[in-house]
């Protein structure tokens, strides 16, 4: 789970993108759907994308090492988040694009020192940077259609350009008709710090009929969806992941990197309505964060130097994206 904050995106990208055409369809459509396909179902991968979001209060246990220290509490962790897909060439079989991001985190922290219990109150603020250079490449495999997935990602904060990463992604459309979609694949995370170089990749999306569909990603999401008014707004029910991930300075007052990363669950309600090319979405619930954690930079995930367990806590968000591909709008 802990290398899924990386993967997500790229794996929305992969499997939204086999969604585009039917196994019968004409090839030469083919980046168009796809660039229709995916935009409409994950907002980051819109043309432009902004996003706020808020979670909290809750309490957190956390270790340093092999110490366990007292419990503290969140007062409030908010995030402001911006985002940019262009696709600048479109070919037959293949297509090259970037993405620009942005992500601000400020949490609101009251930790309990370890010696005196006494609170200390800490307002920390992070600013994550990331652009990306992507090629998709169309094919045949196995007599099916396939999609090879490649990206490679330069990070970092208002501070230091930090990594240089990569990930490569391939799937096969094993059904797609007017109804029912099913993809599998594989997603190799090129990345020192993961701690899960290789996931396999799994996505299904059956309509069932007036407007109501199962619609799942694996591992990224999972949702039961309902077109709303006659087409232009659209309900989901279910569960997604979302990665945060920011770098840290002075953590321990000497000159060494940290990075910190943490993985959330995502459970509950999502509503999408279509204003012309504009999409305002607004989600709530609980998010469930399994853990968080800090390593040096030249280590990995798997290797904290502090690890914290937060309970569940409620969140929102509310974003508005420009979509000028998006099937919400009006059936005729």
């Amino acid at each position: 789970m802990e290398t899924i904050k990386q993967a997500a995106y790229m794996l929305g990208v992969l499997l939204l993108s086999v969604r585009g055409f039917s196994q019968n369809g004409d090839s030469t459509n083919v980046p168009k759907q796809i660039v229709a396909y995916a935009a409409d179902k994950f907002s980051n991968i819109r043309p432009l994308n902004f996003e706020f979001a808020h979670a909290g209060p809750y309490n957190f246990t956390a270790n340093r090492g092999s110490v366990k220290l007292p419990g503290s509490k969140v007062n409030s962790f908010t995030q402001a988040k911006t985002s940019a897909t262009l696709v600048f060439i479109k070919r037959k079989t293949w297509m090259l694009g970037t993405s620009l991001g942005y992500k601000y985190t400020n949490g609101v922290i009251a930790l309990t020192d370890p010696a005196s219990g006494s609170i200390r109150d800490m307002d920390g603020r992070a600013h994550y940077f990331s652009a990306s250079a992507n090629f998709t490449r169309f094919s045949t495999l196995f007599n099916k259609k396939a999609v090879y997935y490649a990206r490679l990602i330069v990070d970092g904060s208002d501070k230091y350009v930090e990594r240089v990463k990569g990930l490569i992604s391939g799937a096969l459309v094993l059904k797609a008709n007017e109804r029912t979609k099913i993809t599998a694949g594989l997603l190799l995370n090129i990345d020192p710090s993961s701690q899960v170089p290789v996931t396999p990749v799994f996505s299904y999306e059956h309509k069932f009929g007036n407007g109501l569909m199962a619609d799942f990603t694996l591992p990224k999401n999972g949702y039961l969806r309902k077109r709303l008014f006659n087409g232009t707004g659209r309900v989901s029910l279910g569960m997604e992941m979302e990665g945060t991930s920011f770098y840290l300075y002075n953590f321990d007052g000497t000159p060494q990197k940290y990075e910190y990363r943490q993985m959330d669950i995502n459970a509950g309600v999502v509503y999408e309505h279509a204003l012309g090319g504009f999409i305002i979405t607004a989600k709530t619930g609980i998010k469930i964060t399994p853990s968080g954690r800090i390593f040096r930079k030249e280590d990995s995930f798997a290797h904290p130097v502090y690890k914290t367990k937060p309970d569940p806590a409620f969140y929102c968000s509310v974003g508005v994206s420009y979509n000028p591909f998006t099937f919400l709008q009006n059936k005729k």
